[in-house]
């Protein structure tokens, strides 16, 4: 074989290890971070924190994002609403305020009064497995940890007992991305004794572990009651074809059973570049979730 040959495929060799190397970072390190991730306005009145409890349920200590609402300190006696956000896939505690700018949404919406001050929580939604490319968070009780009951239950408790929360569940919302966003309706329907107000943005609702953990089979088994005091807002993009259809089959089997709803189809879907497309299409959609959960908070009271 000719140097030059040699040399060529040793350079050709140590380009593909390199670009193996880098989409394994990319991939399995970095979890296929967007490209174009929306920016995070500074402000003052808002900031993330980590928090850290020791969970009975999972025998181990849990992690939570947390983001007080402007005035929190100042007004001891005011009690708030609370939205729990549950990330996707590859995610963590810190997912909503690293790649969907969460603090920024909430400016917004605080200025332009779509929403009340709130206290927000984002739980880590990882089993015992941590988190990777290889699989979604499981949002119930299995095999691998009880997080249907952490986030459900334990988690609310604390919660409570750490922050001045209003008490009805009229007042507190939780939902999600993707599989958080099933997650959300997979836990709330369980909890609808804490949680009045679900929503998903690009979720499904039929899970791949069987009817028990599937909205789609828990939602008609639902009491009169519980019918009634749950509120619930779906979207999805165009170019999610599957989360599309199973959100919109979710949306009219939620109005068959009476149960008020609004959904929503967008530009966009899943992925990792372009204006409409995974965290960017989050980060502007969660301003229309969250504007629903307002309009809800409003509604029931207890707010100003």
């Amino acid at each position: 074989m000719p140097k030059w040959l040699g040399k060529v495929l040793g350079i050709g060799a140590g380009t593909i290890l390199l670009l193996g190397a880098t989409g394994y970072w990319y991939v399995f390190i970095a979890g296929a971070p967007q490209l174009d991730p929306p920016k995070i306005i500074a402000d003052a009145d808002l900031k993330f924190e980590l928090k850290t409890y020791k969970s009975a349920a999972m025998n181990s200590e849990r992690t939570y994002g947390l983001i007080l609402p402007p005035g929190y300190a100042k007004n001891p006696k005011q009690r708030y609403p609370v939205i729990f956000l549950l990330h996707g896939g590859h995610g963590d505690a810190r997912a909503y305020q690293d790649k969907a700018a969460v603090t920024s949404v909430l400016h917004d919406l605080y200025k332009s009064k779509r929403l009340p001050p709130s206290i927000v929580i984002t739980p880590d939604g990882n089993d015992q497995r941590g988190t990777s490319p290889l699989w979604d968070p499981q949002y119930f009780d299995g095999p691998n940890g009880k997080v249907g009951s952490v986030i459900g239950s334990e988690l609310v408790s604390e919660i409570k007992s750490r922050y001045r929360t209003l008490e009805d569940p009229k007042s507190w919302a939780m939902g999600g991305q993707s599989s958080g966003g099933w997650g959300a309706f997979n836990i709330g329907l369980r909890y609808l004794n804490n949680f009045n107000i679900l929503f998903s943005h690009s979720g499904y609702f039929t899970d791949q572990s069987g009817k028990a953990n599937s909205p789609k089979y828990l939602v008609p088994k639902l009491s009169t009651k519980d019918r009634q005091r749950l509120r619930a807002y779906l979207d999805a993009g165009e170019e999610d074809k599957e989360f599309l259809t199973s959100t919109q089959q979710f949306h009219e089997q939620l109005n068959s059973l009476g149960i008020a709803n609004e959904f929503n189809k967008f530009p966009g879907g899943h992925g990792i570049v372009g204006p409409d497309v995974g965290w960017n299409y989050w980060h502007k959609h969660l301003a229309d979730s969250l504007s629903y959960v307002g309009k809800q908070f409003k509604i029931a009271g207890d707010v100003r």
